[in-house]
C-alpha cells in the first residue's frame, strides 16, 4: 500500500469505525428504550387487568351477598337462586363467571354448558397446569390470581387467561371469573412491530446521512492527495529542470573561465617558454628576463586555479567554519570589486555543515547580485545568534530592484531567490527581502533544528 493510500485510510477508517459504532450504540440503546417502554406499557395494562378482575368478582360478590347471608350450609333453594344469578352475570363476549366446589366439581358455567355436574379436578392446560385445583387452591387462600391457557368463546381458540377466585366457604364453592390476555399480547406485540420498524427507519436513515459523508470524505482526501501529488510532481519537474539548467550554466561559467582566464595564461606561459628557450639557444642576454614573464605568466596561472576552486567549494569553510569562510569572501569580493565590505560575526559556530553551506551560498549569492545589479559602494554582513537560532542579514546602499515577485531579484549562475528559499526551507528556515531605492536588506533566519548538537558545537 502506498503512503497516500495508507494516509487515507487512516482518514477514512477510524470515521467508519465511528460511525458504525455510534449507529450500533444508537440502535441499541432504542432497541433499550422501546423494550423497556413496552415491557412499563406490558405490566400497566396487566395491572389494569388485574383490577378489573377485583372489580368485577366484588360485583358478583355483592349481587349474591344477601342471598348467601341468609341461607344455611344445605340450603338448596339459595344455591340455585345463587347458581341463577353468577349464569346471567355475563359480561361481553367472552366474560362470564365460573363455579367449582372445593372437590372440583362444576356447578356454574354459562359457556361450556357440559361442564356442570362433572368433575374437573384433574383438567390440564396444554402447559401441563391444573388450571381448576390450582383455582381452588387460591379460593381457599382467600383469593389470588392464576394465569392458565383456556379455549376463547369467541373464536374457539386456545388463549392465555388471567382469573381471579375467592372463595364461598360455607357452601365450600370457587367462584371465578377471567379475562384473556391475547388482546394485551397483541398489543405489545405490535408495539415490538413499531419499535423494530422505527428502529430499521432510525438505521436507515442513519446510513443515508453516513455513506454519502464517508463517500465524499473519501473522494476529498482523494482529489486532495492526486491532486497534492500533480503539484508535487510539477515542482519535481521544474526543481530537476532548475537543476539541469544550472548544472548547464555553471558549465559554461567554468569553460569561459577556463578559456577566457587559465587557458590563455598558459598560452601566454608556453609563449614566454618557448621565447625563453630560444634565446637561451642564441645566447640572448634578456633570455632570464624571458623565464621571469614565463614564471610569472605560470603564477597568475595558479591563482585563477585557486581562485575557480575557492568558489567551487572553499576549504576553509570545511577547515574553519561559517565565520572566517564569510570573512575570507568578503575580502575576496572586496579586492575584486572595490566595494566596502564590513563582517560582523558574533558567537561560536553552532550550525550543522549542511547549513553552513547554505548560509555560504546565499552569501555567495548575495554578493554576486550587489556586484552585477546593485551598484552598491558598501556592503554589511551580519552573523548572529537570537535565542539560540543563526540569523544572517546581507545589506547594501545600492538602488534596490522590484521585490514584489520572486523573479524580480537578477538570477546569477543559474541561482536567484527562489533558489535561496529552497534552501533556507530545506532546513525550516525564512529568507525575507525587503528592497528599496535606498538598498536591498536580506535577511536569512534558521530554526534551531538547524544547530549542531551542544557537545559538538565548536567556538568561533
Amino acid at each position: 500500500m502506498h503512503l497516500r493510500h495508507q494516509i487515507v485510510a487512516l482518514a477514512i477508517v477510524p470515521l467508519i469505525v465511528a460511525i458504525l459504532t455510534v449507529t450500533a450504540f444508537i440502535t441499541w440503546q432504542s432497541t433499550r428504550l422501546a423494550q423497556s417502554s413496552i415491557d412499563t406499557f406490558e405490566r400497566n395494562m396487566l395491572k389494569a387487568k388485574e383490577t378489573e378482575l377485583l372489580n368485577l368478582t366484588n360485583l358478583a360478590i355483592s349481587a349474591i351477598q344477601e342471598i348467601y347471608a341468609d341461607a344455611g350450609q344445605q340450603d338448596e333453594a339459595a344455591k340455585e337462586r345463587v347458581r341463577s344469578i353468577l349464569t346471567a352475570l355475563d359480561y361481553g363476549t367472552d366474560g362470564y363467571f365460573f363455579v367449582y366446589d372445593y372437590d372440583g366439581n362444576n356447578v356454574v358455567h354459562p359457556r361450556q354448558t357440559f361442564r356442570p355436574g362433572h368433575n374437573w379436578l384433574d383438567l390440564t392446560d396444554p402447559d401441563g397446569d391444573k388450571v381448576i385445583a390450582n383455582l381452588i387452591a387460591k379460593a381457599k387462600e382467600g383469593g389470588g390470581l392464576h394465569q392458565y391457557k383456556w379455549e376463547k368463546p369467541s373464536s374457539g381458540e386456545i388463549a392465555d387467561k388471567l382469573s381471579f377466585a375467592v372463595g364461598l366457604e360455607k357452601w365450600k364453592w370457587m367462584v371465578g371469573t377471567g379475562v384473556y390476555l391475547d388482546d394485551v399480547y397483541a398489543q405489545t406485540a405490535a408495539a415490538n412491530a413499531d419499535t423494530r420498524r422505527n428502529i430499521r427507519e432510525t438505521f436507515t436513515i442513519v446510513a443515508l446521512i453516513a455513506v454519502p459523508a464517508v463517500l465524499l470524505v473519501f473522494a476529498t482526501c482523494l482529489w486532495i492527495t492526486l491532486h497534492e501529488r500533480r503539484l508535487a510532481d510539477d515542482k519535481l519537474t521544474a526543481l530537476t529542470q532548475r537543476v539541469i539548467d544550472a548544472q548547464e550554466e555553471e558549465r559554461a561559467r567554468l569553460a569561459r573561465e577556463l578559456h577566457d582566464g587559465i587557458s590563455q595564461s598558459l598560452v601566454g606561459v608556453r609563449y614566454a617558454i618557448d621565447l625563453a628557450s630560444r634565446k637561451a639557444k642564441g645566447n640572448a642576454d634578456d633570455a632570464s628576463a624571458a623565464i621571469d614573464r614565463g614564471a610569472e605568466a605560470l603564477t597568475q596561472a595558479i591563482k585563477e586555479v585557486r581562485r575557480l576552486s575557492h568558489e567551487l567549494r572553499p576549504r576553509v569553510l570545511d577547515d574553519l567554519g561559517l565565520t572566517p569562510a564569510l570573512k575570507s569572501l568578503a575580502q575576496n569580493f572586496g579586492e575584486r570589486t572595490g566595494i566596502e565590505i564590513d563582517v560582523q560575526a558574533d558567537g561560536p559556530d553552532v550550525l550543522k555543515a549542511e547549513a553552513s553551506t547554505a548560509l555560504y551560498r546565499i552569501a555567495q549569492e548575495a554578493l554576486t547580485n550587489i556586484e552585477r545589479h546593485a551598484g552598491a559602494s558598501r556592503v554589511n554582513v551580519r552573523l548572529w545568534r537570537e535565542r539560540q537560532r543563526v540569523r544572517m542579514t546581507i545589506s547594501d546602499n545600492g538602488g534596490g530592484f522590484d521585490g514584489s515577485s520572486a523573479g524580480a531579484w537578477p538570477k546569477s549562475g543559474g541561482l536567484g531567490l527562489r533558489n535561496m528559499q529552497e534552501r533556507m526551507s530545506h532546513f525550516g528556515g525564512i529568507l525575507l527581502v525587503k528592497s528599496s531605492g535606498d538598498g536591498t536588506t536580506l535577511t536569512a533566519m534558521l530554526p534551531k533544528s538547524a544547530n549542531r548538537p551542544e557537545d559538538k558545537q565548536v567556538a568561533a
